[in-house]
Parts: C-alpha cells; structure tokens; sequence
C-alpha cells in the first residue's frame, strides 16, 4: 500500500508549491495511473515516493511504515522504478544491468542468475538471446521490456512508472501496455505511474488521479472519471471523446448477442471501441466474436447508456 498524506514540495526560491497538499492511497495490489498537462507536478510526486525528491511537508507511507524515516538508498531497493529513457548501463549486458538490485540486496551469484533468467521470461525476453546483449543492440522496445525486468528482479512489492512506453513505438506500445499490465497482476505489485497519455492512464490504472498545478483535483476509478469528470477542467483535459474511451475499457463480450454476425470474428482482448471500429470499417450493425455470438451497435448503445 502507498499513501500520501499532505505532501507538499517547494523548490527553493518559487513562489508556489510544485506539489501541493496531496492525499492519496493506492491499495496494496493495485495501480493507480496520475495524468494533468505538464507542470502539474507529475514527476515530482512520482520522485517524492522514493525520496529522489524530499518533500517539504507531508508524509510518504508504505505498507503502514513511514519512508521519511528510513534510509533512502535502502528504501529505493525495494521500490521498483521505470523511466521512459529506461537507464540501462550501455558497458553492461542485459543481464548485469537486471541483476543490478540483486547484487546490491547482497544476493549470491547462483541466486542472482536465476532470478535474471526468471524476469526475463516474464517480460518475454528469451535469456539465452538476450543475456548477453549490450543495451546498443536492442530496439525501444526491447530495451523497455529489461527495464521492466530491472525493477522487478529485486522482487519488490512496489513500482513506480514514469512515462514507461513514451519511447516506444505506437505499434508496439498497446501491446507492451497489456504484457506488463497482465505481469504486474499477476504478482500483485502495487503501482503509482505517471503518463501524459489519457487512454493509456485508463488501460493501466485501477484509478486515476489527476493534478493540476500541483493540487490533486479528481481521484476515481477509469469508468467513473470518464462518467462524471469533477469540473471542467478535468473534462477538457479528457477530452471531447471521453464517451469512445471508456468504450475502451469495456471486454467486446460485455456486449454478447447469442446471434450471428459476418465476417472475421474479433479476437478476445478486443473491446467495446474495437467491435464499434470495426462496425464502422466493414458498414455493418455487427460483428462475430472469437467465442461465439456477436457484439452489435443497439447493444454497444444499450451499455453506453
């Protein structure tokens, strides 16, 4: 569990607070996503948590235990931390640079080569292709996947994500989005991460918190900020077409017809926004699932409203 209590930063000679207030929780084994434009003190929060960032006021909990009174190096060893420029070393292999954690945990060689071998599956990187490789000879994804892998080799029971996908391509990034989702439910991390990216924020995020110069302004669940934004600020920053994003959030089976429906069926990670999309490129009111039945456009309708 992560909780903020009144955490406030302010720089040195500003005439405002960069982060200001703040109350959050975040449940142990969930996520929650922060999103605001730039300078809404994003970052800041997200450093404020393992003290990369000290703050002039407030507190920092994890797991019931303040982090304001621990030794900072050694909190950090037990807080995963993925940054969009990944941080890899360039003169190490895949492999030095995700037993990093391990070897300072003081783990022993054979444990730590295990745990290297075990993370890299996870982030679905083969160890005998990738343990060798200098980070130079990775694409972007890639490189992200063993940042990922990093955080996690230390087994920490917390995760902090700051921009993670930023650099990667959009072809890859939703599916990079879902493997690393799919990983951290599995192990039941509890994850604080910043993105600038609404519909990437509502993928990730169990909830979603959004700040605005440096005051948190609206804290809820995917579904319910896209319903019922707190003002209109919040409601501009989603955007105009905050009803097709919460579309996305939505299994296309949560729209199951027992009907039938022409054409290819949708594949079964497919959501209520894809089976729209596809009505909308093939002419039709309907489309076949991978499991049976169809989505049609009166039942997207009927969810909607």
């Amino acid at each position: 569990m992560i909780r903020l209590e009144g955490l406030t930063k302010t720089w040195p000679g500003a005439t405002g607070a960069a982060v200001a207030d703040i109350t959050l929780e975040v449940p142990e084994g969930t996520s929650c996503a922060l999103i605001g434009p730039s300078g809404s003190g994003k970052t800041t929060t997200l450093r404020l948590v393992n003290r990369l960032v000290e703050p002039s006021a407030g507190r920092v909990l994890i797991a019931g235990k303040d982090a304001l009174r621990q030794d900072p190096v050694r909190l950090r060893r037990h807080i995963g931390y993925v940054i969009q420029e990944v941080g890899l070393f360039p003169h190490r292999s895949v492999a030095e640079n995700v037993a990093t954690v391990p070897g300072l945990l003081g783990w022993d060689a054979t444990r730590a080569r295990a745990r290297v071998a075990e993370v890299l599956e996870m982030v679905g990187l083969s160890p005998a292709r990738f343990a060798d490789r200098r980070p130079h000879q990775l694409s972007g994804g890639e490189r992200q996947r063993v940042g990922v892998a990093r955080a996690l080799a230390g087994d920490p029971p917390v995760l902090l994500m700051d921009e993670p996908f930023g650099a990667v391509d959009p072809l890859r990034r939703r599916q990079l989005q879902d493997e690393v989702l799919r990983l951290l439910r599995q192990l039941g991390k509890t994850v604080l991460v910043v993105t600038h990216d609404v519909a990437e924020a509502m993928r990730l995020g169990d909830a979603v918190a959004v700040l605005r110069d440096g005051r948190l302004v609206q804290h809820a669940p995917p579904a319910e900020l896209l319903a019922r934004p707190a003002d209109g600020f919040v409601a501009g920053f989603l955007g105009t077409d905050r009803a097709l994003t919460r579309l996305g959030l939505f299994p296309a089976g949560a729209a199951r017809r027992e009907e039938a429906a022409p054409g290819p069926p949708l594949p079964p990670e497919a959501t209520l926004r894809d089976a729209l999309a596809e009505m909308l490129a093939r002419g039709s009111r309907a489309v076949p699932l991978a499991e049976g039945g169809a989505v049609t456009l009166d039942a997207i309708l009927d969810l909607a409203a």
